[in-house]
This record gives C-alpha cells, sequence and structure tokens, in this order.
C-alpha cells in the first residue's frame, strides 16, 4: 500500500513539474495583451464616433439641403455604436459585425466630406477645418490600434498553436483569437479617370 502511495505521489509530482513548461503564465500574458489592444480599438472607434455629432451640426448649417447624407451618416453612427463587443465574447462572428458596422460609418463619412466640396463657405469654416483635421487624425489612431491588435493576435494565436503548448492551451481554454479582415474590394485598386 505505501509502495502504490509512493507511485501516485511519483506521478502527481512529475504531473505538477510538467506544466512548468505548459507557458501557462505566458499564455494568460499574451491574452492580456489581445484584450488591451481591442480595447484600444474600441477606444478610438469611439473617439471617431464622438466627433461625428459635431461634424454633422456643422455641415447641417452650411448644407440643410443635404438632409440624406446628414441622416445616412447619423444612422450609421448610431450602428456602429451599438454593437460593442467585449473581449471575452470576441469571435469571427462578432468581429464581423463590429467591422461591418464600422465599414458602413466610414462610406457615410466619406460621402459627408464629399459634400462639403460642394460648399466653399463650409470648406472654410474653421470649426469644419478643425474636425476634418480630428477626425483625420482619429482615423490613424484607429488604424495603428487595429495593427497593434492583429499583432497580438498574431502572437497569441501562433503561441497556442505550438506543440506541446497546444495540449495545455486547450486544457485551460484558450482559445484562438478573431482577426480582421479586409473588406469586400479592398484587393481591387481604385480607377482613376481624368
Amino acid at each position: 500500500m505505501k509502495t502504490l502511495k509512493s507511485i501516485a505521489t511519483a506521478i502527481a509530482a512529475a504531473f505538477a513539474l510538467s506544466l512548468t513548461s505548459c507557458n501557462y503564465n505566458s499564455l494568460v500574458e499574451k491574452q492580456q495583451t489581445v484584450d488591451q489592444s481591442w480595447a484600444e480599438v474600441e477606444n478610438q472607434y469611439q473617439r471617431r464616433a464622438d466627433l461625428i455629432p459635431n461634424l454633422v451640426n456643422t455641415v447641417k448649417g452650411y448644407a440643410t439641403h443635404e438632409s440624406e447624407t446628414l441622416e445616412k451618416v447619423t444612422e450609421a453612427r448610431a450602428k456602429a455604436t451599438s454593437i460593442t463587443i467585449d473581449a471575452d465574447n470576441l469571435n469571427e462572428e462578432t468581429l464581423a459585425k463590429f467591422q461591418q458596422a464600422q465599414g458602413e460609418l466610414t462610406q457615410a463619412l466619406k460621402s459627408l466630406l464629399a459634400v462639403s466640396e460642394a460648399y466653399p463657405d463650409l470648406k472654410a469654416n474653421e470649426n469644419f477645418r478643425d474636425l476634418q483635421v480630428q477626425l483625420e487624425g482619429t482615423e490613424n489612431r484607429v488604424t495603428t490600434a487595429r495593427g497593434r491588435y492583429t499583432e497580438a493576435v498574431a502572437d497569441y494565436n501562433t503561441s497556442i498553436k505550438k506543440f506541446p503548448t497546444m495540449i495545455y492551451a486547450g486544457w485551460f481554454g484558450f482559445e484562438p483569437k478573431p482577426q480582421f479582415k479586409a473588406e469586400a474590394g479592398a484587393s481591387t485598386a481604385p480607377k482613376v479617370e481624368f
């Protein structure tokens, strides 16, 4: 009986020692980096959404008959801000919905900025110019945040797929995180005609 207990203790000790090489703490750190990177992506998209009402109101003062464009921007903003994803619930489907809503908002903003070309007084308005600069800066921040998220996810996903870590990752519930996908038509160069 004592021998059986000694063998069981030795097996338990060997198992415990084998867990030290499972990289559990490393996986937790990488998962936290992904979560933090996702929070930064959401933060930058929220910054963009916060700028839009001021931009719409400025345009509204100059282009009152462009109500359809203004409504599309407002609707797209409402849709984009209604989709929030907790980092724990981040998967391919939820990220695709989030990305689609943000893409629709981007297209609506492009239409709004195109409208401004028809109104020289609006383009000359200092508030409008400042908002355009802030929006451009925010778009750059969004791109940077998405890049950092992509790098963090690539590192994390690679780590949980390496042997022998993949065995332990499955035991402890480390699942792959989704990546942003290129928008439809992104691989086609725009046509420029003069």
